[in-house]
């Protein structure tokens, strides 16, 4: 049976990168998060059909997740994963990308605009990471994940606020993702107690965040209980050519409860 999740598969310096790419135009990569079983598909599944229509769509699997393949000894850290999108592009022949980056795959985003600015054109932080704040418990608990339905049912429902979404088919489906072949040996080794050090350990410092110049599309979800919606009140703060968008009655997942209008906000964003 083909898996959605499994599309292309690029040499990224010593190992191979998963990544979805479709439609054509000028390049949007999607950093995904760094939720138990994430897949680049699961979190931007619905995005990519519609976005893919107006540009070209780039998503891989980070190192440590999803179907991208796993090395031992490789340290997972920021530089890291920057290096891996680097050498993603590099291997694509792309010079530079607009870069949307969701809670971790935010804190990438970032970094890549103050370590690599050249490489980024526009950037598009969504429930982002890479400031300093005390961890949630709900990130607590996301980190901490151990695998089961009923855990990963709690999962799913600290990232929407619509619990509809929230069903008891989708929290099969993640469960049977987060069990695949390596997938929680690499996760549970990825944020050990205490996660407060993991927050920190993914947050720039403010007076480099300060001279970031691209163009920054800010978004968050108003109850998001993973990451606060202060940190981009914090980043709208810091960034100088920034603009700010919060949904209300919206959680952690923005791309999923407000699909539509998220996806248009980037359109209209990148094609502005």
């Amino acid at each position: 049976m083909n898996k959605p999740e499994i599309a292309k598969s690029i040499k990224t310096g010593k190992f191979m990168t998963n990544y979805h790419d479709e439609g054509t135009g000028f390049p949007v990569l999607l950093a995904h998060g760094s939720g138990p079983g994430v897949t680049a598909w699961a979190n931007w599944k619905l995005v990519i059909p519609e976005l893919s229509k107006l540009t070209r769509v780039i998503a891989p699997d980070m190192l440590g997740f999803g179907y991208t393949e796993r090395v031992a000894g490789l340290e997972l850290n920021m530089k890291t994963w920057m290096q891996q999108t680097v050498d993603l592009l590099d291997a694509l022949d792309i010079e530079q990308v607009d870069i949307v980056g969701n809670s971790f795959g935010g804190a990438l985003a970032l970094w890549m605009a103050i370590e690599h600015p050249q490489r980024i054109r526009k950037l598009i932080l969504m429930g982002a990471m890479g400031v300093n704040f005390e961890i949630t418990p709900g990130l607590n608990d996301v980190w901490g994940y151990t695998p089961s339905v009923a855990n990963m049912s709690k999962m799913l429902n600290l990232f929407v606020y619509n619990k509809a979404i929230a069903t008891d088919d989708l929290a099969q489906m993640r469960y049977d993702a987060s069990i695949e072949p390596g997938f929680q040996e690499s996760f549970a080794a990825m944020f050990p107690e205490p996660r407060q050090a993991w927050v920190d350990f993914m947050a720039y410092d403010d007076e480099a965040i300060k001279k970031i110049k691209h163009d920054t599309l800010i978004i968050h979800g108003r109850e998001d209980m993973v990451i606060p919606v202060s940190n981009s009140y914090k980043l709208i703060n810091l960034i100088d050519n920034a603009q700010l968008h919060v949904f209300g009655h919206c959680g952690h997942w923005t791309q999923i409860e407000q699909s539509q209008r998220f996806t248009q906000l980037v359109a209209n964003f990148i094609k502005d």
